[in-house]
């Protein structure tokens, strides 16, 4: 029996095979879960790509639905809900690995950005997760969660990183006011900032090469982290064995977090 064995849920955010969220659902499938998922509206329905490449994933798996949905439209987001009442009736968790900023906004600095892209960022980034809670929380079980993603830009000034760190700062506390709020019903809400993974979104960061070797050098561990070991992380907060776990942003980084300054051997290697 999986640490998931007879829990269902929904996982908003796939978007290929290089999607942090596919890294999460393999974890969850492999515990047992069953579960729903969406995908980008398709602009052509008739050449459904973005559906394709989530149905690749997930149908061999046992996919209990995939649903189109843009985190923007309340209509929407009432339709995936209503879809996975009616599949599951109950669920146990939701799992929101959604973010987008405008290009232009998102590699600008941040006293450029526009107010459009500003709403239009914080809309899909942040608030999405606040609509997402608002409709999940009647249908989860005691004990269900809510998970999102997150990454250190949302602590720390991270160059290059910009818009979306400003984002991901109103998501975390968006967590924390959410955990607060949700748990006299028993139910858990979390995040995990995860280093830097390739993915569709961090192909827009500027400066995602030097971040990749910044974090081999200087986190503790001296390597970047495999997606998998996000999924590990968030089968662990999804299941019972976190059961006292809510508001918690669980970093899983190889440490980097945790650095002032760099490592005294990469000092050594710069002086020389």
């Amino acid at each position: 029996m999986g640490l998931l064995a007879g829990k269902k849920g929904i996982v908003f955010g796939i978007a290929n095979e290089r999607s942090i969220a596919w890294a999460i659902t393999e974890k969850l499938f492999a515990a047992g879960a069953e579960i729903g998922f969406t995908h980008l509206p398709d602009k052509d329905p008739a050449r459904p790509k973005n559906e394709n490449k989530v149905r690749k994933l997930v149908d061999p798996q046992g996919a209990k639905f995939v649903v189109p949905c843009d985190v923007t439209s309340d209509d929407n987001l009432d339709a995936v809900f209503q879809t996975t009442a009616d599949t599951f009736g109950k669920i146990d968790f939701v799992v929101h690995s959604v973010a987008f900023a405008p290009p232009a906004d998102l590699t600008g600095p941040v006293h450029d950005v526009s107010r459009d892209g500003f709403k239009l960022a914080m809309d899909i980034s942040a608030y999405s997760l606040i609509a997402m809670t608002g409709r999940a929380r009647p249908l989860l079980n005691p004990g269900g969660s809510l998970l999102c993603l997150t990454y250190l830009g949302g602590e720390k000034v991270i160059p290059g990183y910009n818009l979306m760190g400003l984002c991901k700062a109103t998501l975390e506390s968006a967590v924390t006011y959410l955990a607060s709020e949700l748990g006299k019903d028993g139910l858990r809400v979390n995040t995990i900032s995860a280093g830097p993974v390739r993915t569709i979104s961090s192909s827009g960061v500027g400066e995602f090469q030097s971040m990749l070797k910044l974090y081999e050098s200087f986190a503790p561990l001296r390597r970047n982290i495999d997606p998998a070991e996000v999924g590990k992380a968030a089968l662990f907060l999804l299941s019972d064995l976190a059961s006292a776990v809510t508001g918690e942003n669980l970093h899983v980084d190889n440490g980097y977090h945790i650095m002032g300054a760099p490592p005294l051997d990469f000092q050594e290697k710069v002086q020389m």
